[in-house]
């Protein structure tokens, strides 16, 4: 007898790329998905053979190798906005162009650039960005005046703010007024409140790397899909990394 397999609506939805399981939960309350022709409850169970659509447009369930997965380097320029509401002019989706549904892993500030990643799979998201799963990210930051050996120290034992210090990180100056800086967290415009609390502002700031995948090759506002040994080995890296928090 083979066994039926199930998950939560909210996972289902967000697996196929459709959008994150927040914003699942919203389209569930809001009475925009139905199951199998009817409206389901938060928390309800799909199984291989339901049916599930959202404002009347069937979502089909991913497939069980990924295959059907689209996952994206982009290189973004100063001035497009990491979001997929599509009414913000700028906005990261038309820029790209895609004819998939996809959305960014993690943001860049409008004034930033570099490497960003986009995808469909929506697994994958959370074991990248959670900080606890140290997946680094390396960048590149100009800053207003000349670096001293206090300003590096400062910024590599940890700064505080938004209500916390950010974790220990590495530093190497670059030249008189840059340096490069490795981050496992993604703070909320991070690099830049670090600096400022340190008495500096941040002239230009691009994003190098994120774990083994850089920008080499890749000319500003261009994008291209990740190729098999890149895709294999962000899947192997994230393999045992956490999707939600440790509990506390």
């Amino acid at each position: 007898m083979t066994k039926t397999t199930t998950k939560r609506l909210n996972k289902f939805i967000s697996d196929t790329g459709y959008c994150s399981r927040r914003e699942a939960d919203k389209l569930i309350e809001q009475g925009a998905v139905l199951v199998n022709g009817k409206a389901p409850e938060l928390g309800t169970k799909i199984a291989d053979n339901d049916e599930v659509s959202v404002h009347g447009k069937r979502i089909n369930q991913v497939a069980s190798d990924k295959s059907d997965r689209v996952y994206i380097a982009y290189h973004k320029p100063v001035g497009i906005t990491c979001t997929t509401e599509r009414h913000i002019k700028g906005n990261i989706i038309d820029a790209i162009g895609h004819d998939k549904r996809i959305f960014p892993i993690g943001r860049l500030d409008k004034p930033s650039e570099g490497l960003i990643l986009l995808t469909s799979d929506g697994d994958i998201v959370n074991k990248i960005l959670r900080a606890e799963n140290a997946h680094d990210k390396l960048y590149r930051v100009t800053v207003d005046k000349p670096i001293t050996p206090s300003f590096l120290k400062k910024m590599a034992t940890g700064v505080p703010i938004l209500n916390t210090v950010t974790k220990p990180c590495q530093l190497t100056q670059k030249g008189k007024m840059s340096f490069d800086i490795v981050l496992t967290q993604g703070l909320n415009r991070q690099i830049r409140r670090m600096c400022e609390y340190c008495g500096y502002e941040v002239k230009r700031l691009v994003r190098t790397r994120i774990m083994h995948l850089t920008l080499k090759g890749l000319p500003k506002g261009a994008w291209r899909e990740l190729s098999a040994s890149e895709l294999a080995m962000l899947q192997t890296s994230v393999a045992h990394s956490s999707k939600t928090a440790s509990p506390k």
